[in-house]
């Protein structure tokens, strides 16, 4: 092993509204003070319960992914797991997040957006 990670860093557009929404998906602390980071206008964290970290930088003229279209791809997404689809879709919509993909009803993930277009899916446990 040489490395562990530390974080995953998401390019968006207001990175304090992103990791507010996340928060309310993932629970855990916006912009905790961590000496790894600086915290301003430009950057943004989450310190989930789980001890995973998600960085939010603010990039100007930021265009989300258009999936699945690969004009403007994805590049990476996140996965949560749930215990009830429906009822974590209701959640995510009323917190902002669009459908992208419902699938069929007995399939076991769905795809949305978060409020700055990246992807992401719930995935039922």
């Amino acid at each position: 092993m040489i490395a562990e990670l530390q974080c995953l860093v998401i390019d968006c557009p207001a990175p304090r509204a992103l990791a507010e929404f996340y928060r309310q998906v993932l629970g855990g602390e916006v912009d905790r003070p961590d000496p790894r980071w600086s915290l301003g206008e430009a950057w943004s964290t989450l310190h989930t319960p789980g001890g995973l970290v998600l960085c939010f930088q603010g990039v100007a003229g930021h265009r989300p992914p258009t999936w699945p279209d690969p004009e403007r791809p994805q590049q990476s997404h996140l996965d949560f797991g749930v215990p009830d689809l429906d009822a974590a879709q209701a959640q995510v919509l009323a917190l902002g997040a669009t459908v992208l993909d419902e699938g069929p009803a007995r399939r076991s993930w769905r795809v949305y957006a978060d409020p700055a277009g990246h992807p992401f899916c719930l995935v039922r446990h």
